[in-house]
C-alpha cells in the first residue's frame, strides 16, 4: 500500500487540474424516478458548419448516452484486490518445469483522467490518460520460477493514452472512434524500451439515437480483450426502459443492467470480459532442452468478471464505487516473442476467486449540469 499511496499522489495532481475542464464535456444526464430529464436540442452558433443547413431553426445532435445513465467520470481512483488462490502452471516447451502454489494476494490500482478538450454539438474529442498496477504475492518467495519471480518483483504496469472523437451526424446517426496506446509490461523508472512495450488499440463504432432513451450501434474492435491483439465486432446497446431500469453493453466485452435507486444512487449487475497483454524481461533467461534463452516472454491474460456494483453521490461532484463478484481466468499464459508464431511457453491456470474494489471518482458539479441543460 505505501507504493500505491505514493503512485497515487504523483498522478493524481496533475489529473486533478485538468478535471476541472470536465465540465466543458458533454454529461450524461442522472434520472429522477419520476420526472427524468430530457436533452434539449442544442443550437449551433453561426460559426458552426452545420447551421447553415438548419433554415433558422435548431437541430438536436445524436449522441450515444441516453436518459438515465450515471454522470461522466473524469477523474478515478480505483483499488481492487482478490484473496489467496491457486496458481498452476504447465511447462509447455521441453525443458520447462511445472509449477504448483498459491498466490496470497493479486490486487489491480487503476488511475484514470479523462479531459474534453472540444466540446460542439456535432464534435466532441476527449483525452484520454491511465495508470494501471498490477501486483502479486506468492505464498512462497523465491518461487524458484522466473516468471513469477519477476513479476512479483517488478509488479505488471500500464501507462497509456488516448483519443476518443464523437461524431453526431445528425439528429439520428452518429459514431465514435478511439485510438488508444499504451506501455504496458515490467518495465522500471530505469529504462523503457517504447518499440517493445507498445501496444495499440483501436475502435470504431456507428450508431443510431431511436429516442432519448434508447441508442444502438455496430462496429469493430481492435485490441487485447481477449488476450491477444485481434478484431472482434462490437453491438452497443444502451436502453432506458423506465425510470428505474436500463441496459448498457458493449457486446460481447460488457454487458450490465442499471438500477435508479435515486439521482444519488445506481445499481449494477452483469458481466465483463477483460484482457490484459504484458511483456516481461527476464533476469535470468529460461533455457529449453534445445538451449535457446528465452529473455523475453509476453504475458497474455483474459479473465471474466461476474460482478454487482453500486454507485453513490458523497458530496456535488465526488462520487464512490463499491464492487464485488467472482473473477473466472480464462488464460495468464506466456509466449515465447522470438519468432513470429508466438509459440507458447507456459501455460498457467489461476483458480477462480472472489473480489472486491473500492473506487473515487469526480463527476461535472450538479450546477454547471443544470446550466447546460437550461442553454
Amino acid at each position: 500500500m505505501p507504493l500505491f499511496s505514493t503512485l497515487i499522489g504523483r498522478v493524481a495532481r496533475p489529473l486533478a487540474a485538468a478535471v476541472c475542464v470536465l465540465a466543458a464535456g458533454a454529461a450524461q444526464a442522472q434520472v429522477t424516478p419520476a420526472t427524468p430529464p430530457v436533452y434539449p436540442p442544442p443550437a449551433p452558433p453561426a460559426s458552426d458548419t452545420t447551421a447553415a443547413d438548419q433554415v433558422g431553426r435548431d437541430q438536436e445532435f445524436a449522441t450515444p448516452s441516453v436518459v438515465g445513465m450515471g454522470p461522466s467520470k473524469g477523474l478515478i481512483f480505483h483499488y481492487e484486490r482478490m484473496p489467496r488462490f491457486n496458481v498452476a502452471s504447465d511447462g509447455q516447451a521441453v525443458g520447462l518445469q511445472d509449477y504448483k502454489s498459491q498466490a496470497e494476494k493479486n490486487a489491480r490500482l487503476v488511475i484514470k483522467g479523462y479531459i474534453p478538450f472540444w466540446n460542439k454539438p456535432h464534435l466532441k474529442m476527449l483525452l484520454g490518460i491511465n495508470y494501471e498496477r498490477e501486483e502479486f504475492k506468492f505464498r512462497q518467495y523465491p518461487t524458484g520460477y522466473e516468471l513469477y519471480d519477476n513479476i512479483e518483483d517488478k509488479g505488471l504496469k500500464t501507462l497509456g493514452a488516448q483519443l476518443a472523437i464523437i461524431r453526431p451526424v445528425n439528429a439520428v446517426n452518429w459514431y465514435i472512434f478511439r485510438l488508444k496506446g499504451e506501455l504496458s509490461g515490467d518495465y522500471t523508472a530505469q529504462g523503457v524500451n517504447v518499440s517493445d512495450y507498445l501496444r495499440v488499440s483501436s475502435e470504431f463504432l456507428y450508431g443510431w439515437k431511436r429516442s432519448p432513451t434508447f441508442s444502438w450501434g455496430v462496429g469493430v474492435q481492435l485490441g487485447y480483450t481477449f488476450g491477444r491483439q485481434s478484431i472482434y465486432p462490437a453491438v452497443l446497446y444502451n436502453r432506458t426502459f423506465n425510470n428505474r431500469w436500463g441496459v448498457e453493453a458493449i457486446f460481447p466485452a460488457r454487458v450490465t443492467a442499471r438500477y435508479n435507486a435515486s439521482p444519488k444512487s445506481l445499481f449494477f449487475a452483469g458481466y465483463s470480459v477483460d484482457g490484459f497483454n504484458y511483456i516481461v524481461k527476464l533476469r535470468q533467461p529460461l533455457r529449453r532442452a534445445d538451449n535457446i534463452a528465452l529473455r523475453t516472454l509476453e504475458l497474455r491474460e483474459t479473465e471474466v468478471k461476474f460482478r454487482g456494483r453500486w454507485e453513490r453521490e458523497i458530496y456535488d461532484f465526488l462520487w464512490f464505487g463499491l464492487e464485488g463478484g467472482y473473477r473466472y481466468n480464462y488464460a495468464f499464459d506466456a509466449f515465447d516473442r522470438t519468432n513470429n508464431d508466438r509459440t507458447k511457453i507456459i501455460d498457467s491456470k489461476l483458480a477462480g476467486a472472489p473480489y472486491a474494489s473500492v473506487e473515487l471518482f469526480i463527476v461535472p458539479p450538479r450546477k454547471f449540469l443544470k446550466k447546460t441543460l437550461n442553454k
